[in-house]
């Protein structure tokens, strides 16, 4: 009896760490809708009115599908490139959302009974702070940035005072890995060429 029970809960778990971590597609959803719905009402009010022998609003179906079949016709190559790169990138925009994981700038925390979802920028925090203190430099001198897949620490060192990009490395790894992240990112650190005045 309890197994079942602890099924549904793990995959009640799985959908709320995935909810949380990917962003929704609602927006880019709602916006097609709206623009498909548009056009076909507009489509079947020239239609309608062309029927009844009224005047059409702005251009009846029949001479749009000519205008369609006719170019470009005597239309400005500048007004037809740009139009046409315009609706490409609007299609791009749309395979992109549809194509695209959409991962939101969080990751999972692995608990064996809790559901933890923590921002990028905590983990960047949390890491940034372990950076500074292996490489003995200021709050100012560190900046991390965490992504899906990757850390990038980039540490400014204090003018005459050598700094390892091994030992930076393996004090971030580890605090990575006690985190338990998942996924779990690769870590690249980098000493910049230019140094800070030491006070």
């Amino acid at each position: 009896m309890r197994e079942p029970v602890q099924e549904r809960a793990a995959g009640f778990a799985r959908h709320i760490l995935r909810r949380e971590t990917h962003s929704p597609r609602s927006a880019a959803s709602f916006i097609a809708a709206i623009l498909v719905a548009a056009i076909a009402l507009y489509c079947m009010l020239e239609t309608v009115l062309s029927g009844l022998g009224q005047p059409t609003w702005f251009i009846s179906p029949g001479r749009a599908m000519q205008w369609v079949a006719d170019l470009p016709g005597d239309a400005p190559r500048l007004l037809l490139g740009a139009a046409g790169l315009l609706l490409a990138l609007v299609g791009l925009i749309f395979f992109c959302h549809g194509v695209l994981p959409g991962r939101r700038a969080r990751h999972v925390l692995r608990h064996p009974r809790v559901a933890i979802v923590v921002d990028d920028e905590v983990v960047a925090s949390a890491l940034a702070k372990t950076a500074r203190m292996s490489a003995g430099v200021t709050r100012e001198q560190v900046m991390v940035v965490v992504s899906a897949r990757q850390v990038q620490v980039i540490v400014r060192p204090t003018s005459g005072i050598p700094l390892m990009e091994e030992r930076i490395q393996a004090a971030v790894e580890a605090r990575l890995n006690a985190m338990s992240l998942d996924p779990v990112p690769s870590v690249s650190v980098k000493l910049a060429e230019s140094g800070v005045v030491g006070v």
